[in-house]
């Protein structure tokens, strides 16, 4: 694992860059794009979710992303600034995406990321915020079109998902582990006769997890460890550390 530094020879171009949350961490983000030496004409960067909250700069967040040409997948965090702004959902005391609300250029940065999807596929990835679903059979197919106003069970699984058993009910709570049947919701996915790995964001607690045809890239940059880049083609992993932490608890 690369952390903070690149050789000059280590920058290939054409990479797929999944990115793990950013929530906010404007700083922390354009440091790994110098460290991946990120080339917007030839990389492809694709974020798992949650750009914003918690965090310190969450409308510079959005803008580093869209003028980059961003794509990825909405998190439980951008869904929660998208209906906050839409007047479905009060602004909590802990949120962080006022700057959002009150930007010249809201209208932008909202209707950018009102266009991202809840899946996305690769050529042999799969990308989510959260999980899937193991009774899926196909989750792009099940999560396409799904509008992040509208309330559903499929959508709240996609983005917010830990643990859940082998027919993808949930536990009433995720912390502390509710024990057998529930498992984290990637020991039933993907099956053998899957050839997609999957990556996704959301899990900060259990940090990076590499397993399987499982990449989970959220190590908490917000709580003040560090944000992960997986960089597909090479199967690796880069890290920066964060500035400080900018959140307690989880």
């Amino acid at each position: 694992m690369d952390a903070e530094h690149e050789t000059p020879t280590a920058a290939r171009r054409g990479r797929t860059i999944f990115l793990g949350d950013v929530q906010g961490c404007r700083e922390e983000l354009e440091r790994l794009l110098e460290v991946l030496r990120f080339d917007p004409s030839a990389d492809r960067l694709e974020p798992t979710g949650d750009l914003v909250n918690r965090g310190p700069d969450s409308a510079g967040v959005l803008r580093v992303l869209r003028a980059l040409g961003a794509r990825g997948v909405l998190g439980n965090h951008d869904v929660a600034l998208l209906r906050t702004a839409r007047g479905l959902r009060r602004l909590k005391p802990t949120d962080t995406f006022g700057d959002v609300l009150r930007a010249d250029d809201r209208a932008e940065l909202l209707g950018w990321l009102r266009q991202k999807p809840f899946a996305r596929a690769h050529a042999g990835i799969l990308a989510v915020h959260a999980g899937v679903n193991p009774t899926w059979k196909d989750p792009v197919a099940t999560l396409s079109g799904l509008d992040p106003f509208v309330e559903s069970a499929d959508l709240a699984f996609a983005i917010t998902v830990r643990y859940c058993d082998a027919n993808g009910a949930r536990p009433a709570k995720d912390w502390p582990p509710p024990g057998p049947p529930y498992e984290p919701w990637f020991h039933f996915w993907p099956g053998d006769d899957n050839p997609h790995t999957i990556v996704f964001g959301h899990w900060a607690r259990l940090g990076l997890i590499e397993r399987r045809q499982t990449r989970g890239i959220d190590t908490g940059c917000v709580w003040g460890n560090q944000l992960t880049a997986w960089i597909a083609e090479e199967d690796r992993f880069v890290q920066v550390a964060a500035r400080r932490a900018y959140a307690s608890g989880e």
